[in-house]
């Protein structure tokens, strides 16, 4: 008997899940083009983010700040035409909501028509008119608080926040605030333990931790990360369940010493002629 396809997950359902309420667990992966879609969609993620990490981790760049709204509409439309089962995150890039309230709504938009089914935005109770005239124009948002990476110039750098008393306090009201406001689930990224355990009880939407600890609603990696491809730099919390990076060196190496030395390509993995055609040509027995 033929299995069903996964149901495809929608904002609502993932902002419904809660692990203290008895829910697996929501796993999360970036993505930023149709085969990475596909294999993390078939490895069951519940969300796929096209996150502007693209700016590090694909395109080169040192932090996020350097891709634009077009950039990730790129990504987003190549992600999407996966038709993956995961909800599709698309992620707001640097200065696309920062400017204004229209603005927003208008690059927010720009993602949508690309194939994301909501967007993720940085940012605590400064970033609630902006979250509310994008759910008032129906577009479901995912918060992100705590390190916040587009903040690397303010932060001096990327470095665990919420490590003081009444900086964690703050990180658990931006929260509260966001979840009143109507975001559907939050990312905590680089936060003690302790402060993402304080967040995911105070709150009735999923939490969805990075370098955060166990007690989130869910986790999110960078597939890169997580197969091994990416290894310049591997933050703590990572965890590597692939070395892809050593196979796909290997691979390509011999792939190298085989052109050289004439060992590809083979007689099967070429195309032939006639003999009466070759003969034609005077290439008869020249291997056609």
């Amino acid at each position: 008997m033929a299995t069903s396809a996964p149901k495809k997950i929608t904002a609502p359902m993932v902002g419904s899940r809660k692990a203290s309420d008895g829910d697996d667990k929501l796993v999360m992966l970036t993505a930023y083009d149709a085969p990475g879609a596909r294999m993390a969609s078939a490895a069951g993620a519940d969300m796929i983010l096209v996150g502007d990490s693209v700016a590090m981790v694909v395109l080169g760049y040192d932090d996020t700040l350097q891709v634009t709204v077009d950039d990730m509409a790129h990504h987003t439309a190549a992600v999407a035409r996966a038709k993956p089962h995961s909800l599709i995150v698309g992620d707001l890039p640097w200065m696309s909501y920062h400017v204004s309230v229209e603005e927003t709504v208008r690059n927010a938009a720009t993602l949508i028509r690309a194939g994301a089914e909501c967007v993720k935005l940085e940012g605590g109770r400064k970033r609630l008119p902006m979250i509310e005239a994008l759910i008032d124009a129906e577009i479901p948002v995912m918060g992100h608080i705590g390190l916040t990476p587009q903040s690397v110039h303010t932060m001096g750098g990327f470095k665990v926040q919420g490590k003081k008393a009444d900086s964690a306090l703050e990180l658990v009201e931006d929260a509260k605030a966001l979840a009143h406001a109507g975001v559907f689930g939050i990312v905590l990224e680089g936060v003690p333990v302790r402060v993402a355990e304080m967040i995911t009880a105070a709150i009735d939407i999923p939490t969805i931790g990075i370098g955060a600890g166990p007690h989130c609603d869910g986790q999110v990696l960078v597939y890169h990360d997580v197969l091994g491809i990416e290894d310049r730099f591997v933050p703590k919390f990572v965890r590597r369940y692939a070395d892809l990076k050593s196979a796909s060196i290997d691979a390509l190496t011999a792939y190298a010493d085989d052109v050289r030395t004439g060992a590809f390509p083979n007689d099967e993995e070429s195309y032939h002629m006639g003999d009466s055609e070759a003969d034609a040509l005077g290439l008869y027995g020249s291997g056609s």
